[in-house]
């Protein structure tokens, strides 16, 4: 026993000072740590605290030169928002961290969670999928939606969420450009909202194991009521999609013509799940289930990613009148009082185009981007070692000094004048490194 005793004291005192010499290298630490299980009571908190957790890390971390280190009980995570030093790190590790493991039930191998062998091969077989003329096939889409949308919101007199309104259009935009799939009887529409309401509930879960470590362990979550409703949500989710995949490739069947475009909307183009079924009919790479995955994924990252870009557009459009009235000014230019927009038209929405930037800069699609470590990385003054994990913190990155002294104000100007940042670097809309979001 004694012996024992004698063993553990070495041992953590030998651990002790690998962890003081080793900290000498790392960035510095994040004040207010506990003893032993560091700032890990920081992540127990509500959807809301998390946010204003981000916020405040990420402007600790701008005052510590772009890179401070939590403490996370035994785990140590780096946050980064010095430019080069996300970059540096989002180009040399692709390994995503354990908390995109949690969506892995329900979108499996898609581009968003997939490993990085997985990732390599699939983007390098969806990236025609994502052409300049495929998405200018989906113009019509684009219009018919916009014109549904306004419809929808124009006879709201009083003051309302238009949260679900936007996502609910996104939804339908992604399943006819994604799935060639039209949303038009009653029973499409009551199939939809279903649908939305179980993709809403199933980011909830999602984030509600992300803030709850005793959820982390796989075993101890299956015994939860969250895990039970999780499993429902999955059949709901995985029932629509597996029964528009096997739908699709039967009226290809029929069709003997998997190259047909569709007609749809008063536009002709090519669904993505088409192409999908197409690579794997005419390459055999892609199974049933992984065509699935992959369009459960771009469901997932096209109409939530579209919405709340439209959503923060229209509140700081709402916060900014003078703002507000260019864009209007400028449509108005281009399109006239009631055409329909043409590719032609893209180029020449100049101001409106700083606007969505701009948006996209202060509230970014994806405000925090995690890596798992896979070996040490030098940067400028630390060492970032091997084994950890890496946040880098978007919503920072974007508010750091290179934007100038004005980074937190809403200038779509800067887009114009010739005063962004040197840095290609320095903004990451559609995340940032090698394994960025393939829908830029």
């Amino acid at each position: 026993m004694l012996i024992f005793l004698v063993f553990l004291v070495v041992s953590c005192a030998v651990y002790w000072c690998w962890v003081r010499r080793r900290s000498r290298y790392e960035p510095p630490l994040l004040p207010q740590s506990w003893p032993l299980i560091g700032h890990a009571p920081l992540r127990t908190m509500d959807n809301t605290r998390l946010w204003e957790l981000m916020q405040l890390v990420s402007h600790r971390c701008l005052e510590a030169d772009g890179a401070v280190t939590l403490l996370l009980g035994p785990q140590t995570v780096y946050v980064l928002t010095d430019p080069e030093m996300c970059t540096a790190v989002a180009n040399t590790c692709l390994d995503k961290s354990e908390f995109y493991q949690f969506g892995r039930r329900w979108v499996g191998d898609g581009l968003v969670t997939a490993d990085v062998p997985t990732w390599k091969y699939h983007r390098k077989l969806l990236n025609p999928a994502f052409s300049q003329q495929v998405l200018d096939g989906f113009l019509g889409v684009f219009n018919s939606q916009a014109r549904r949308l306004v419809a929808d919101l124009e006879d709201i007199e009083e003051e309302f969420d238009h949260w679900p309104h936007l996502a609910l259009n996104g939804l339908e935009t992604i399943c006819l450009t994604s799935l060639g799939m039209e949303v038009n009887t009653h029973e499409d529409k009551r199939l939809n909202k279903q649908f939305f309401h179980a993709l809403e509930e199933m980011f909830h879960i999602i984030m509600e194991r992300v803030t709850k470590v005793w959820l982390y362990n796989d075993r101890v979550y299956s015994w939860t009521r969250l895990k039970k409703r999780e499993d429902k949500l999955l059949e709901v989710l995985h029932n629509m999609s597996n029964k528009i995949l096997q739908k699709r490739k039967q009226e290809l069947k029929d069709n003997n013509n998997i190259l047909n475009q569709i007609d749809l909307l008063g536009g002709k183009f090519k669904p993505f799940l088409d192409l999908l079924l197409e690579l794997a009919e005419e390459k055999s790479v892609f199974t049933d289930q992984e065509i699935r995955e992959h369009v459960d994924t771009m469901i997932v990252a096209g109409h939530d990613t579209s919405a709340n870009t439209l959503m923060y557009t229209l509140v700081l459009l709402g916060s900014h009148s003078k703002v507000q009235e260019n864009v209007y000014q400028e449509i108005l230019e281009v399109l006239g009082p009631d055409r329909d927009v043409e590719k032609q038209d893209l180029s020449r929405l100049v101001y409106t185009e700083a606007v969505i930037k701009e948006s996209l800069r202060l509230y970014p699609i994806f405000p925090v981007v995690t890596r798992t470590l896979d070996k040490d990385i030098k940067l400028r003054n630390y060492t970032l070692f091997s084994g950890n994990l890496c946040f880098i913190m978007v919503y920072g990155l974007h508010r750091h000094s290179v934007w100038g002294h004005d980074a937190a104000l809403f200038r779509p100007e800067r887009w114009l004048d010739g005063s962004l940042p040197d840095s290609a670097n320095a903004f990451a809309g559609f995340s940032i490194g090698r394994r960025g979001c393939i829908g830029e």
